[in-house]
């Protein structure tokens, strides 16, 4: 996989995933919650207490209920592929997250395996799976 699909696809697609991580840093629900499709599933096979999530209302109410372990997270993404197919896509992403937890700083890093979907001209995430890359864990501001 590789970049494919025209630009502005391609441009509209990293400004979704901009906007998911920008919504995960301000902890804003319903911007976050607008980056995902009505009928949406998210999977984290790393937490398997968890597991995938289906429907963008369940998916929003499991996000506000495990951001509550998340206090001051800073969320970063960015695109490895994007390759479009019409009016999907295959999104390969990558995500640094810094947070503060039971006092240690927590550094975690992730890939994402993504589908998307246009909808009345508009992308959305219609499926996401994310899976640990790196955790790194050192005393609280280190």
């Amino acid at each position: 996989m590789t970049f494919t699909g025209s630009f502005e696809d391609r441009l509209a697609i990293r400004e979704l995933l901009e906007a998911y991580a920008d919504a995960v840093t301000r902890r804003d629900a319903d911007a976050w919650g607008a980056t995902w499709a009505e009928d949406a599933e998210w999977s984290l096979p790393d937490y398997p207490e968890i597991g995938t999530t289906r429907g963008r209302d369940a998916i929003v109410a499991m996000w506000i209920e495990a951001m509550k372990a998340y206090p001051g997270i800073m969320f970063e993404a960015w695109p490895g592929a994007i390759d479009i197919d019409g009016d999907n896509a295959k999104i390969r992403s990558y995500t640094t997250e810094v947070y503060d937890q039971e006092n240690e700083t927590v550094r975690d890093r992730g890939l994402y395996e993504d589908t998307c979907v246009k909808i009345a001209g508009r992308w959305y995430f219609k499926s996401r799976s994310f899976r640990n890359i790196h955790r790194q864990r050192a005393p609280k501001g280190c």
